[in-house]
């Protein structure tokens, strides 16, 4: 099971890196807009971690806080990026605080995994 977990841990990073990894795309080109990779790396990441919070056949310690403040970080993260699509299809765009704002709540969140225990 403990080998499962890794996998499931591993998809986790997968999704972070290409919702990151896109996020740069999107900053180098300087178009400052949510794409569908994004869309797809933040579902990833998202479904993932659901998957981690589950025991695996042994008794976990989960930090529950930890990961609540993870999952409303990525629930902002999803609603700017929709909110960036979805101006997009409208020929307005988002301002590009916003975009930057993104950026720093990914950081954030990959900060929040590794730092607090």
């Amino acid at each position: 099971m403990e080998i499962l977990r890794h996998v499931v841990l591993l998809v986790h990073l997968v999704g972070f890196a290409i919702l990151f990894g896109a996020w740069v795309v999107e900053a180098a080109a300087r178009r400052f807009q949510a794409t569908r990779l994004m869309d797809l790396g933040l579902l990833i990441a998202f479904v993932a971690g659901v998957v981690l919070c589950a025991p695996f056949g042994r008794d976990y310690d989960f930090n529950w806080a930890k990961i609540g403040i993870k999952l409303g970080i990525l629930v902002v993260i999803g609603a700017l990026a929709g909110i960036s699509r979805s101006r997009a299809k409208k020929n307005t765009p988002l301002p590009t605080w916003t975009f930057w704002l993104i950026g720093a709540l990914i950081l954030a969140n990959a900060a929040l995994a590794v730092i607090w225990r």
